[in-house]
């Protein structure tokens, strides 16, 4: 898929500030550094419309992309990055439970992250915490050129282990070679026709 359109609509820095629902949304959510950021502008073929930023826990804010007038790509600040505050972690705790809370049935959830290491116990919760809401939810594992061939499957059982899934429904992405683009805009894609139908839920990874 290729978009057509694509502009950043809003913001929301707190729970006052998340927008009406009008449109199904993509969620995705990870690590500080993850490389969310860069994989919406691989995805949506944009080189600089999600801000990337070599400083981690800097982004505070939930983003809402919208593309082609039909649906929102929504990247959610990142977590587990020890330096931000304890203050900035409650606030951050709050957005995003805020979001989870308000957009059950109509949005999936991306989970991000980094193919070369273990999930961190800020992985692992975040994991049990989107079972708790029981969102449509699939992982994708970033910066797969990185890790040798050879490697992958070992390293896809690690993190498979360690977020409780099954190893076969984690999407390998690349946003340096666009590995894994179309696969992961297969899966955006039937989500969206869930949704539609309402039938969100499909897309839970079996633990």
């Amino acid at each position: 898929m290729k978009p057509k359109q694509v502009e950043l609509c809003q913001s929301a820095r707190d729970k006052r500030g998340l927008p009406s629902l009008t449109c199904p949304e993509i969620a995705l959510v990870g690590r500080s550094n993850v490389g969310k950021s860069s994989l919406i502008n691989t995805l949506v073929q944009r080189r600089n419309l999600a801000r990337t930023s070599n400083t981690p826990g800097k982004t505070r804010a939930i983003y809402f992309y919208l593309v082609d007038g039909k649906f929102f790509l929504v990247d959610l600040p990142g977590y587990g990055y020890a330096r931000v505050s304890r203050e900035q972690q409650r606030e951050w705790k709050n957005l995003v439970e805020a979001y989870l809370d308000k957009r059950k049935g109509y949005a999936m959830l991306l989970q991000v992250v980094d193919l070369r290491h273990p999930p961190s116990e800020a992985d692992r919760q975040m994991a049990n915490w989107i079972r708790h809401f029981a969102y449509p939810w699939r992982v994708v594992a970033t910066k797969a050129d990185k890790v040798p061939r050879g490697r992958r499957l070992n390293q896809l059982k690690i993190i498979a282990a360690g977020l409780e899934v099954d190893p076969a429904g984690i999407i390998l992405f690349s946003s340096s070679s666009g590995e894994g683009k179309d696969l992961l805009w297969g899966a955006i894609l039937d989500e969206l026709g869930n949704m539609a139908k309402g039938d969100a839920g499909s897309a839970v990874t079996p633990g």
